[in-house]
C-alpha cells in the first residue's frame, strides 16, 4: 500500500521551518505530509487521506464571541481556510490531528471557545515557553490519546497562550496540566479526532509522541482497508 497522504496547515511566514518537521514525523510513521498555507493553490482535501491543523497564531477572537486582546497577532485568511478544511474532514470521515492552535481550532469548528489569556483564568499555570518538553501533562486513563500514548504522566512542550475553554460539541477534555489547563481533546465518535496543546513533531525523540503520527496513518490505513484503526504499540 502507498504512502497515505496528510494535508498539514501551516502559516504563511512560518510554515518553512515548521512543515519539514510534520514531514519528517509522518515519513517515519508511513505517511508524507502535503504543505497547505494560504494563499497556496490548494484550497481542499481533494487526493488526500487525512489532516493535521497546525500551530501559529491566535485565531480571531470573532469566531468565538471572544473580545479584542492587546498584543494579539491574527492570520484570518488561515483562519477561514482551516474552518473549511476541518469542515471537509468531517464529511468525508477523515481523521484529524490538531496541534496547537490546531486543537482551537478544532474546538472552535464544533462550537466552542477558547481562554484568551491562559494566565489571567488560570494564575497557577506554568508560564513556558519552549519546544522542549518541560511541562507535565495528565491524560484520562479511558480516552483513546491515553491508549495511543499511555496513560501515565508525560512531560510535553509549551508555545501558546490560549487554551481550550468551553468544548464544542462532541469533543472532551482528556488531558490536562498542573493548573487545570487543558492540554488535549478528542471526539466522542469513533473516527479519530485529536487535538494536541504541545507540538509532537517537535519531540523527535519522543517515542510516546510518535505514536500519534503512527496512529494518524494507522487509522487512514484502517479506513482504506475498512478495518477498525489498531493501537499503535
Amino acid at each position: 500500500m502507498s504512502r497515505p497522504l496528510i494535508g498539514v496547515t501551516v502559516s504563511l511566514k512560518s510554515g518553512w521551518r515548521v512543515f519539514p518537521f510534520f514531514a519528517w514525523a509522518l515519513w517515519r510513521a508511513g505517511g508524507r505530509g502535503v504543505k497547505i498555507q494560504p494563499g497556496s493553490s490548494r484550497r481542499t482535501l481533494d487526493g488526500l487521506d487525512a489532516l493535521i491543523v497546525g500551530g501559529g497564531d491566535d485565531i480571531h477572537f470573532a469566531l468565538y464571541g471572544g473580545k479584542v486582546v492587546s498584543g494579539a497577532v491574527f492570520d484570518q485568511a488561515r483562519d477561514e481556510l482551516e474552518l473549511r478544511l476541518i469542515e471537509e474532514a468531517d464529511r468525508q470521515s477523515m481523521p484529524v490531528l490538531g496541534v496547537c492552535r490546531g486543537a482551537q481550532m478544532i474546538n472552535i469548528a464544533r462550537g466552542g471557545s477558547l481562554h484568551q489569556d491562559i494566565y489571567a483564568v488560570y494564575p497557577d499555570a506554568q508560564r513556558i515557553s519552549t519546544p522542549l518538553p518541560r511541562k507535565e501533562v495528565h491524560f484520562d486513563p479511558g480516552s483513546r490519546l491515553a491508549a495511543i500514548c499511555g496513560a501515565e504522566p508525560s512531560r510535553v512542550n509549551a508555545l501558546h497562550t490560549q487554551s481550550v475553554d468551553r468544548l464544542g460539541e462532541d469533543i472532551r477534555a482528556v488531558a490536562w496540566d498542573g493548573a487545570g489547563v487543558v492540554q488535549a481533546i478528542e471526539a466522542t465518535s469513533p473516527r479519530l479526532v485529536i487535538g494536541v496543546q504541545w507540538h509532537p513533531e517537535f519531540l523527535v525523540f519522543s517515542r510516546r509522541d510518535r505514536r500519534l503520527f503512527e496512529a494518524l496513518v494507522g487509522a487512514v490505513k484502517s479506513r482504506q482497508a475498512g478495518t477498525a484503526a489498531p493501537t499503535p504499540s
